[in-house]
């Protein structure tokens, strides 16, 4: 499969490592240019290109930047992509550490629903609720016991089911998540967040999910801060 990967932080490295592992085909971008990604690149072989060309020519694309600099992508990034490219949303919102105030998921907006809205795009939420280091190194052959699951949340069964294939072939068992607007429940402060749960516990998890979003989830008047000190 050929994979273009936006952002280059822990997610984003971690994927290019993992799927080029597997035998696909991956560029990875990022903001400041594919100059600083010349490391990562000899590493693992994956191709350092511009956002643009990480777009281009795929099957498939990852989205794994801050929330806050989603806008920054906008509708006519993915305008000439065609509409069987599977886009994968990674993110998670993280007001009090890094983000600031997003006034839309203030207001209840489901994250993954205001990534697909702000990018004019269908995605699928996944990689959001584990850590960097596990999804590294921590898959396991299908059929292992207790395997680490990972919910795939989206709207397009075709999709979900790629999405799907592709957790199971770096490691994970995949839970079907339901709908892009039920993705809130794999979000920051919900049961299933840095769990590492099998199948089971992650459906259990999922079920037992609240809507609202906490005050640690919620941006305050001096928000961002830092992951050391948020605000």
């Amino acid at each position: 499969m050929k994979i273009g990967i936006i952002g280059a932080g822990q997610i984003g490295s971690t994927l290019v490592r993992r799927f080029v592992a597997c035998g696909h085909e991956v560029k990875v971008a990022n903001s400041r240019g594919p100059q600083t990604l010349t490391e990562l690149a000899r590493e693992t072989g994956a191709k350092p290109v511009t956002v643009a060309e990480a777009v281009s020519d795929v099957n498939l694309i990852v989205v794994t930047i801050p929330e806050k600099n989603i806008p920054t992508l906008g509708h006519k990034l993915f305008e000439h992509v065609p509409a069987d490219v599977v886009v994968i949303d990674t993110g998670n919102y993280y007001p009090r550490e890094r983000d600031g105030r997003i006034a839309a998921i203030e207001a209840g907006k489901v994250e993954s629903v205001w990534v697909s809205e702000e990018i004019d795009r269908p995605v699928i939420k996944v990689f959001n609720n584990i850590y960097a280091k596990h999804l590294l190194e921590d898959g396991t052959p299908k059929g292992t016991a207790n395997r680490i699951a990972l919910p795939v949340a989206g709207n397009d069964v075709s999709a979900k089911k790629t999405v799907m294939g592709l957790v199971d072939e770096i490691g994970f068992d995949p839970v079907d998540a339901g709908s892009l607007a039920e993705s809130w429940r794999q979000q920051p402060g919900t049961p299933v967040y840095c769990a590492d749960l099998d199948a089971a516990g992650v459906t259990r998890a999922l079920a037992a999910a609240s809507r609202e979003r906490t005050a640690q989830w919620t941006a305050t008047e001096n928000s961002p801060g830092s992951f050391e000190t948020p605000a």
